[in-house]
């Protein structure tokens, strides 16, 4: 039996890792699962782990006021040792880009244990967007052993940049998995009762590169298309950062049919998205997730590591100037044909059984790339 340890920190990351959790756990003939959660996120962490019912073995507790990546970079790597110590894992499962996955790999790395990369092959090419994301997930790619690329055009990511192809797999993406999770037909909220008489846009909007006037611009962008629209409310939850606090109080924080509202837990997050009419979002993981639930996609960044859904036409990147994204936002509610494509064009990045593939890839795996 091999004993599996998958390890995450962040909300996004446990909205991915957690189906291939529950599926591992309920093979409990192939793999002893264990799992430990760097807590680099703590309260939107805490909520994704209560809606999956997953418990923890393991939690770091790194996350500390002011954090930077400096303090999390070196909490995990120096936290995780221990671990990993104690429990000798056959494999370590990160996911994705955040800074957790990358220390914990490079403690993984260092202790000469391999490492499966879920959400591998991701690129933009451009270490400073996103940032530090990118640099991450390459980093990442480095050093591990298995990838579990989400798409085909991931996994060309990897074989050109000479990873060996028989240990890449193209298995779509944990973050659908979810989704059928999480997504209820009997959902019902004060917030979609508010909604209810109008089209309801959600918006996300956190990135660090984003920060300053970049953001302004965006939210002033959104204002202006919501005054004009006079049937349009949105809900905007909010993120942790004061300075994204400060700026979204400052733009938005005063206009009616616009409410400002504290992080969701994920079984809230993915029915508003399930029940709105389109995204507006600096976010990753929404850029599949929407496309999923036939939802178009506004992605207010430069640039993308999801080239998927803009050859599917599910997203469409518009970048942090404010007329851009007025001009593709007032597009998307004015144009019912352009609409209609966004919304109706194929979903790239999978059917919801990605955790079932992840989990018979090691399963079937050799003892020698086990290191047994």
């Amino acid at each position: 039996m091999k004993k599996i340890m998958l390890v995450f920190g962040t909300r996004p990351e446990a909205i991915k890792m957690c189906p291939l959790v529950k599926v591992m756990r309920e093979r409990a003939c192939d793999f002893q699962t264990v799992v430990c959660v760097t807590g680099q996120h703590r309260e939107m962490l805490h909520q994704v782990l209560e809606a999956f019912e997953v418990v923890p073995d393991h939690d770091l507790h790194i996350m500390r006021t002011g954090q930077t990546l400096f303090d999390i970079t070196c909490d995990v790597l120096v936290g995780i040792k221990g671990v990993l110590e104690a429990e000798r894992p056959d494999v370590v499962l990160v996911h994705g880009d955040t800074t957790s996955s990358f220390a914990s790999a490079l403690a993984a790395f260092y202790m000469q244990i391999p490492t499966g990369h879920v959400e591998a092959g991701l690129r933009t090419r451009n270490l400073l967007s996103p940032w530090p994301e990118e640099f991450n997930r390459q980093c990442v790619d480095l050093i591990c052993d298995w990838y579990f690329a989400p798409t085909r055009i991931s996994r060309q990511n990897l074989i050109d940049e000479a990873k060996p192809e028989d240990q890449i797999w193209v298995t779509g993406n944990t973050g659908i998995d979810a989704l059928r999770t999480t997504v209820r037909n009997e959902y019902s909220s004060p917030e979609l009762e508010w909604a209810s008489d109008s089209r309801l846009i959600l918006i996300t909007a956190h990135r660090r590169e984003n920060l300053g006037m970049p953001m302004l611009q965006m939210f002033r962008a959104i204002r202006r298309v919501m005054e004009e629209h006079p049937d349009v409310k949105a809900l905007y939850p909010i993120h942790m950062n004061p300075l994204v606090r400060d700026a979204a109080h400052a733009e938005l924080g005063d206009f009616d049919r616009l409410r400002l509202v504290e992080p969701m837990d994920v079984i809230d997050f993915h029915n508003y998205l399930a029940r709105c009419h389109l995204v507006l979002t600096d976010s990753g993981g929404i850029q599949e997730e929407a496309p999923g639930l036939g939802k178009p996609v506004l992605v207010m960044r430069d640039t993308t590591e999801r080239p998927e859904g803009i050859a599917a036409g599910t997203l469409r990147l518009v970048g942090t100037r404010e007329q851009t994204i007025y001009d593709a936002f007032s597009e998307l509610l004015d144009d019912e044909s352009a609409y209609q494509r966004m919304s109706h064009a194929s979903n790239p990045y999978g059917d919801g059984h990605a955790s079932e593939r992840i989990a018979d890839i090691l399963a079937k795996g050799s003892c020698a790339a086990f290191g047994l």
